[in-house]
C-alpha cells in the first residue's frame, strides 16, 4: 500500500469510523484513540487488494480494538447522546420538564441493546440512510430496518407519558 493509497483512505473513512467507535463507546477521546490504532494496523498490516473493500477491514480491526479495550478496562461506558444546541425555555417548569425527559432518553438510550443503539445513533446523528447503514455493519437492509423499528419502539415506550 502506498502513502497516497493510505491517505486516501484515511481521508475518506477517519470521521466515519471515529464516529462508529464513538456510538459503541460513548467517548469521543477513546473513539479517536482506538480509530488512530486501526489505521496505524492496517498500515502495519499492509494488505494487498482493492482499497475499496479495506474499508470494512477496518470497521472489523476497530470493532476488534473497542471489544479488547472494553474487556481489558472493565468499565462501564456511558453512552449518551449530546445535543449540538442549547435548550431555551420560556419558564422553570419547562425547563424541569425538558431536563427530566432529556434524562430519561439517556438512560433509556443507555439501557438499549448495542446492536439497537448503534444503528439508532448512526441513522439520527449521521442522518446515514439504512443502505449507508447497512454497509458500514455489514448487515443487510432488512436487519438494519428491524432494529431501527425495535429501537424507535423502545424509546416510544419509555418516553409516551
Amino acid at each position: 500500500m502506498t502513502r497516497e493509497v493510505f491517505k486516501t483512505l484515511f481521508d475518506a473513512n477517519f470521521d466515519a469510523l471515529r464516529n462508529y467507535l464513538y456510538y459503541r463507546s460513548g467517548d469521543k477521546d477513546l473513539a479517536t484513540d482506538i480509530a488512530q490504532e486501526c489505521f496505524l494496523r492496517l498500515w502495519e498490516k499492509q494488505p494487498k487488494g482493492d482499497p475499496d473493500k479495506l474499508k470494512g477491514l477496518l470497521f472489523k480491526i476497530g470493532h476488534d480494538l473497542f471489544i479488547s479495550k472494553f474487556r481489558h478496562a472493565k468499565v462501564v461506558e456511558n453512552f449518551a447522546l449530546r445535543t449540538n444546541g442549547e435548550y431555551h425555555s420560556s419558564s422553570p417548569h419547562e425547563e424541569m420538564q425538558y431536563k427530566e425527559l432529556e434524562s430519561k432518553y439517556l438512560s433509556v438510550l443507555k439501557a438499549m441493546p448495542e446492536k439497537l443503539r448503534v444503528v439508532f445513533l448512526m441513522s439520527r446523528t449521521e442522518e446515514l440512510k439504512n443502505r449507508e447503514i447497512s454497509e458500514r455493519l455489514g448487515i443487510s437492509i432488512k436487519t438494519v430496518e428491524k432494529r431501527m423499528t425495535k429501537a424507535l419502539g423502545i424509546l416510544k415506550e419509555a418516553l409516551v407519558y
